[in-house]
């Protein structure tokens, strides 16, 4: 959670990522479960104030985790190539059921006493999140993604462009037509996937911190997925709030264009491209 550690994995990403931006039209997409989660803790630290929704939050972390990837970019490729950080908004359904059922884990792992006191202090809803816990709140699907337009013009003018970060800006048309935030965090993976199919993107891939997808994940014999279908992966359980999102957006992704899907590891991403690395999802 600290800066020293965002900006290190952020490195680490953009040494995985710089060979691709030569021969490859490049949309960056990223998560803030951590940085939205830290700082909805920092606004609430302030007594007597009105605390900042997610939305706000949300687009606060674009900008923060936007800067960071250009800059780290920047100082491994030539002077001339451009990248742009988008702030994006996504409308999101108000009728979605994920408002009465929050999955999406936010904020620091607390032990299950600590945060007990925390959930009680701040009305959260929390989840078990590997051996620890963390805060929940409402994922709905993404639906439309406003700054289309803008990001396909950078593309055609060669840009690297960082957008739907954190799942882009929630947002929802209240009952008088006029857009406004809303106090959600959409899935990355789900709105990294919408984005790639209206970009009619050759390649989707979602890195993580596992080399792909494993059967039988946790046990001795468990054994990493080298190449697969939706179809396939249907068969299989993964866990919500984890796997389960990214899994669930590749076989989207597949399905709807015919085109292919990895998920893998951050620092495979140029051997994913090249399907020697990750695990490999394609329509048959």
């Amino acid at each position: 959670m600290t800066i020293e550690n965002q900006r290190k994995n952020v490195k680490i990403a953009a040494k995985s990522i710089a060979p691709l931006v030569s021969e490859n039209q490049l949309v960056i997409t990223h998560g803030n479960g951590p940085q939205v989660g830290l700082l909805a803790l920092q606004a609430a630290s302030y007594e007597k104030k009105s605390e900042y929704p997610l939305d706000i939050l949300g687009a606060q972390s674009e900008g923060m985790l936007g800067y960071m990837i250009e800059q780290e970019l920047g100082n491994l490729l030539p002077v001339e190539i451009p990248f742009a950080t988008i702030l994006t908004m996504v409308e999101v359904d108000p009728e979605d059921t994920a408002f009465v059922n929050p999955t999406k884990p936010i904020g620091p792992r607390y032990e299950i006493d600590e945060i007990r006191l925390l959930a009680k202090e701040n009305n959260w809803e929390i989840a078990k999140d590997g051996e620890m816990w963390r805060r929940v709140v409402p994922s709905p699907e993404p639906h439309r993604i406003f700054e289309l337009r803008p990001i396909h013009w950078l593309l055609e003018n060669g840009t690297v462009v960082i957008c739907a970060g954190g799942g882009g800006i929630p947002t929802i048309y209240n009952k008088d037509g006029d857009l406004e935030g809303v106090e959600v965090v959409i899935d990355k993976d789900r709105a990294s996937a919408l984005l790639a199919r209206q970009l009619n993107a050759r390649l989707l891939i979602l890195a993580t911190d596992t080399k792909g997808i494993y059967k039988d994940w946790g046990e001795k014999n468990s054994e990493i997925i080298e190449h697969t279908t939706p179809d396939k992966l249907d068969l299989l359980e993964f866990e919500v709030g984890s796997m389960a999102p990214k899994v669930e957006a590749a076989c989207d992704f597949v399905r709807r264009t015919g085109e292919r899907a990895v998920i893998g590891s951050l620092e495979d991403i140029e051997s994913m491209v090249a399907g020697k690395a990750g695990t490999q999802i394609t329509i048959k």
